[in-house]
């Protein structure tokens, strides 16, 4: 079965084969919230990328590597993560908010397997409605704040282009009502961590999975007791996640 044009991840038979593998850069990305009045739950910033660079043609968030500077002449990552996604809100979209205001909900790393890897801290904060969005047209070349909801439901059309990491993060704020919502309902949970593993089913399919699914330790998709995983099938992606509760 051929891939879904979103999957990100690289040949399963690779995770097999004996090499060394580099380790993964350090980014940060950032979730930026608004509510408005006509619209129906929170909407979020999205960059759609150039496609001549990483994630090329896809819609993401504000975000980058980890630059020296960001760790303040310290050696907490955490910290230097939180200031990334800061100084890259204010570089790729114009809009500069105080540190502190960045909750960190979340915490990916990519299987081996993948071409380029970022190993990534995913933050959320509340923007007011006042923010002009500005992009340097290169790197990004179109900005739109929009509902969760419906990124989701446009990538199922195949009209946009989303990594599995902001696929899941779009699911995870669909659940909310408002941004305010949202920002509090995840700054009192501890960071969930995405350590990505990849497998086939029987037919195929592509599936990215997570540790709290049953099959993660055997990486037999067959085990189905408890799922935390993304179904990425050609013709869109399917979140079965009946061990964790979004």
């Amino acid at each position: 079965m051929s891939k879904h044009k979103n999957d990100i991840y690289g040949d399963v038979e690779d995770q097999n084969k004996k090499k060394e593998v580099p380790p993964p850069i350090p980014a940060a990305t950032v979730l930026l919230l608004r509510d408005e009045d006509d619209a129906p739950g929170p909407e979020v910033l999205m960059l759609h990328k150039t496609s001549k660079i990483a994630f090329g043609g896809m819609w993401v968030f504000p975000g980058g590597k980890i630059d020296p500077e960001d760790y303040e002449g310290g050696d907490d990552v955490d910290n230097a993560a939180r200031h990334a996604a800061m100084r890259e809100a204010e570089e790729e979209a114009g809009i500069r908010l105080p540190k502190d205001a960045f909750v960190w909900f979340s915490h990916w790393t990519p299987p081996p397997i993948t071409p380029k890897r970022y190993v990534t801290w995913f933050f959320i904060t509340e923007a007011d409605e006042d923010h002009e969005i500005t992009v340097d047209g290169g790197e990004i070349q179109d900005h739109q704040w929009i509902n969760p909801g419906e990124a989701l439901e446009r990538h199922a059309k195949g009209e946009i282009d989303l990594a599995p990491p902001t696929w899941i993060s779009l699911y995870q704020l669909s659940k909310f009502d408002t941004a305010d919502q949202a920002v509090k309902a995840l700054s009192a949970k501890p960071p969930r961590y995405y350590e990505t593993r990849i497998v086939q089913d029987e037919e195929g399919a592509r599936i990215a999975m997570w540790s709290e699914d049953s099959a993660y330790e055997a990486m037999d998709a067959s085990q189905d007791r408890a799922t935390h995983r993304l179904v990425m099938k050609p013709g869109g992606f399917e979140f079965q996640h009946s061990a964790v509760d979004y």
